[in-house]
């Protein structure tokens, strides 16, 4: 890859302390405070620059497809456990990029046992606002000392720099899979995955919703590892067993949030609120049935943007927060306010002020995607 050209141009942009909006795909164009400046595209930093199966490590550009990724991964029967999510659905979107993946820090509904991307990343590149071409990790974990800055940039939104590369921890795929499904409501779901999470029961993904105006619901829950661990836990805990494909489909559109849930949200004009706390937390004193996944520890609520004191106030009485995650399309009622709306909850300020020194190390003129994650 030719870093040269990204490195003259952010150098440029910093003198002349010019915005630059950096963009892969575009699939999570949606996902963060709107941002403007010039955009600097990723898709020259494309392709796997290292592949080793037996030493469960893959290094890739920034702008390689995560399909592509995937697809690689598959034909030697591994995958990336967290299961990041492609939102081939998000208007105006191409394809997801590894970089984007890293950069959003978005898990799959994989993400309560399996981990998070951040617990994926082994090693990083990227070039900061001074033009310079760092590099943090390796290929494996002992290459970490210090200050693990690869990981740092999951999540970041590409505010402390443009990712070029990165090299993940990749794991076999699991030798048998089962879905349960379970009619019951959202607390008796609570209480089951409470219950089922004290268990030696191989658990891997779950996701409650309701089923119609009252309280009652479907709980799915997912199993993955060996095979006699698989089939003993679908013996004990009962419930209907799905047909393989029919789950799979269910569970990537859950991923990708394709299941009618999400569809009339943006039907109805609402914005779709992801409140994230503790497994433990009760059902919320919030209106309307929300769809929950993590074992308990995610849950989406489709409601007015002008809900945000409510939401968050909720979110935080159960020890979580809330983010407003996706805002209603343009024309529809609510949308200004959504275009003012703060997008992320308040962290503490011992928090901010770490995550603000980050950014003005990485980044001390501030070009890099200003105000998406942090003012």
């Amino acid at each position: 890859m030719d870093l040269q050209p990204f490195i003259d141009r952010i150098r440029a942009a910093t003198a002349d302390r010019t915005p630059l909006c950096i963009r892969g795909g575009g699939t999570k164009d949606f996902y963060g405070t709107p941002v403007g400046g010039e955009r600097l595209d990723t898709a020259p930093l494309a392709g796997v620059l290292a592949y080793e199966p037996s030493e469960l490590f893959v290094t890739a550009g920034a702008g390689t497809s995560l399909a592509e990724l995937e697809a690689l991964l598959a034909g030697q029967n591994q995958c990336l456990p967290f299961e990041p999510p492609h939102f081939t659905h998000a208007e105006g979107a191409g394809a997801a990029t590894v970089g984007g993946m890293v950069a959003a820090g978005l898990s799959g509904p994989s993400r309560a046992s399996a981990g998070c991307v951040r617990d994926y990343v082994l090693g990083a590149a990227l070039v900061n606002g001074r033009g310079e071409h760092l590099r943090f990790g390796g290929t494996v974990m002992k290459n970490v000392a210090g200050y693990d800055v690869s990981r740092v940039l999951a999540g970041s939104m590409g505010q402390l720099g443009l990712i070029t590369e990165v090299s993940l921890k990749v794991l076999p795929v699991p030798l048998a899979e089962a879905t349960l499904e379970f009619a019951c409501t959202q607390a008796e779901a609570l209480t089951l995955l409470h219950g089922w999470g004290g268990q030696p029961w191989p658990l891997n993904a779950s996701a409650w919703q309701a089923t119609g105006d009252g309280p009652g619901g479907t709980l799915w829950l997912r199993l993955r590892g060996a095979a006699a661990a698989v089939e003993s836990a679908c013996r004990h805990l009962g419930g209907e067993r799905r047909a393989h494909a029919h789950a799979a489909e269910d569970w990537a559109a859950l991923r990708d949030q394709r299941l009618p849930f999400f569809a009339q949200a943006t039907a109805q004009g609402l914005a779709l609120w992801r409140v994230s706390v503790p497994q433990t937390a009760p059902v919320l004193a919030l209106p309307g049935q929300p769809l929950v996944e993590w074992h308990g520890g995610q849950r989406w609520y489709a409601l007015p943007v002008d809900a945000a004191g409510t939401v968050r106030a909720s979110a935080r009485a159960a020890g979580g927060h809330a983010t407003l995650f996706t805002v209603p399309r343009a024309g529809a009622a609510g949308r200004a306010d959504a275009d003012a709306a703060s997008r992320f909850d308040s962290p503490a300020p011992a928090l901010a002020r770490i995550q603000q020194s980050l950014r003005e190390r990485f980044d001390p003129a501030g070009i890099f995607n200003p105000g998406r994650l942090l003012a």
